[in-house]
């Protein structure tokens, strides 16, 4: 419990470092302090009163008291914006509001302006006005023709005429008006010096370092407590079924992302393990894995399609590998420890999708009141289904965030992810496992970073494909309604 406090500190300081830091007054270390103080309260409940059941009221009034304040205190020391400031870069800096004022210093000649409005044909978009920022120009006007024809109109006469110096976005504005932005492109001063590489020998070292990890996991796994540590090669390798099943998955989904990008020409990292020592409330052996994404998303099919690619293939590998681990597993009485999240007495209850697949693995052996030691593989499997329903949450940059974003636009995939937040937190009152995902939920970002084209909406094949993710989820998360248990068991 206490190594799981730890974490949680560490990894909610860097979140409330990297986002508000720099926007308010307020120092780091109370922000950090408000948003710790629910895990702290509840820490201090478990200390002091065992197992006995913590009060809604205790568990719901500082989950939602804290959040209000922290944006309070963030408001309250929010730093002026100053003329010179540096702009941001996300590239929706466009979206703001109309200067009143333009800059004497313009991104453009006069000469270079006359270029720019024949860029917009007035059978494509009207342009209107052009607004001038320190490093960028926003053009406003009236769409005349569907959003792909326009996009790729305006894009191909700004390169004829300004080459790579820019880079095109296309965004809605409050009022839902599409406008373009040239902002520069980063990669286009230093061509050389933006070389990309895939660095395969990074990719390989962490993943031969996880898979080390991992394989130590496994046996501890399959050994605790009667045995500590393996004492040779031959017991150290009882652990690489569960090493080689998380890998798969976890490599499968970090590589579909990268396939993904590939399909459409971006730039992006091998996928990365990260191994990590298994030791006693973490004992798997890796935090997971990541690629980066070194360019931007062109367009909201594009980032449907990454965004989508990771979870999709990671379950289709994780779905055969559950059923394979919970065919060779052990059921057992039910007990007052059993739960979801406990590999020696699985309770697959807590999960409508793990309910159904438990029960079609192992038949009559599985009754109504028992629950599973789960095989090494089958604790793979589990956890490879948990890291497809946390990474669908349809928030900010997760996966699922991408997904809705792409679906039903930015600002509509960002209130979709307000909404998620607070019905995980509600779900969480009665799932307790997932208490700790509501908690990290409302410390990301809900706003997902723009595609340069994200006006173009998707097409019917993507949109419904899209919905069977979002209930993929559901499904995972919900738990077995008791008709359906009597009706398996």
């Amino acid at each position: 419990m206490f190594l799981w406090l730890i974490l949680l500190g560490i990894l909610t300081y860097v979140v409330v470092r990297r986002s508000v830091a720099e926007v308010t007054r307020t120092p780091v270390w109370i922000l950090w302090l408000v948003m710790m103080t629910p895990a702290f309260v509840w820490t201090a409940w478990v200390v002091l009163k065992g197992d006995e059941q913590v009060p809604s009221l205790l568990l719901l009034i500082p989950f939602v008291a804290c959040p209000v304040l922290y944006w309070t205190l963030v408001q309250a020391g929010r730093r002026p914006v100053r003329a010179g400031a540096k702009p941001q870069k996300d590239l929706a800096i466009a979206a703001a509001a109309p200067m009143t004022a333009q800059p004497t210093v313009r991104p453009i000649t006069p000469e270079e302006e006359a270029h720019l409005k024949n860029c917009f044909p007035w059978s494509v978009y009207y342009l209107q006005d052009i607004e001038y920022r320190p490093q960028s120009l926003i053009c406003r006007g009236q769409l005349r023709t569907l959003a792909d024809e326009a996009y790729k109109t305006v894009s191909e006469n700004i390169s004829r005429y300004f080459g790579d110096r820019f880079l095109l976005v296309f965004q809605e504005d409050r009022h839902d008006k599409p406008f373009f932005a040239l902002v520069p492109n980063p990669h286009a001063k230093t061509p050389k010096a933006a070389k990309f590489r895939l660095r395969p020998a990074l990719a390989l070292g962490l993943a031969a370092a996880t898979l080390l990890t991992t394989t130590l996991a496994g046996f501890l796994i399959l050994n605790r407590p009667s045995v500590a540590m393996p004492k040779d090669l031959t017991q150290l390798l009882t652990g690489l079924p569960y090493a080689l099943s998380l890998l798969a998955i976890l490599g499968t989904h970090e590589m579909g992302h990268f396939l993904a990008t590939q399909v459409y020409r971006m730039r992006a990292t091998l996928p990365y393990l990260i191994p990590v020592p298994p030791a006693g409330i973490f004992p798997f052996g890796t935090f997971g894995a990541f690629i980066q994404i070194r360019s931007p998303i062109p367009h909201r099919k594009a980032l449907f399609d990454v965004g989508i690619a990771g979870p999709l293939a990671g379950f289709v590998v994780a779905v055969p590998i559950l059923i394979w681990g919970l065919m060779h597993s052990t059921p057992i009485a039910l007990e007052q420890t059993s739960s979801l999240l406990n590999p020696n007495s699985f309770q697959p209850s807590g999960s409508l999708f793990l309910t159904v697949v438990s029960k079609l693995s192992l038949g009559n052996q599985l009754g109504l009141e028992q629950a599973i030691k789960l095989h090494p593989v089958a604790i793979a499997g589990c956890l490879g289904i948990i890291i497809t329903a946390l990474n669908l949450m349809p928030v900010g940059q997760l996966d699922g965030g991408h997904i809705v974003h792409a679906m039903f636009g930015q600002k509509n995939g960002a209130r979709i992810g307000q909404v998620a937040r607070f019905l995980v937190l509600a779900l969480a009152l009665v799932q307790t496992e997932l208490l700790l995902w509501a908690i990290l939920l409302f410390l990301m970002p809900v706003v997902d970073e723009p595609a340069l084209n994200d006006v173009s909406e998707l097409d019917g094949k993507r949109d419904l494909l899209g919905f069977l993710a979002l209930g993929l989820l559901i499904l995972i998360i919900l738990p077995a309604p008791q008709f359906l248990t009597r009706m398996l068991f």
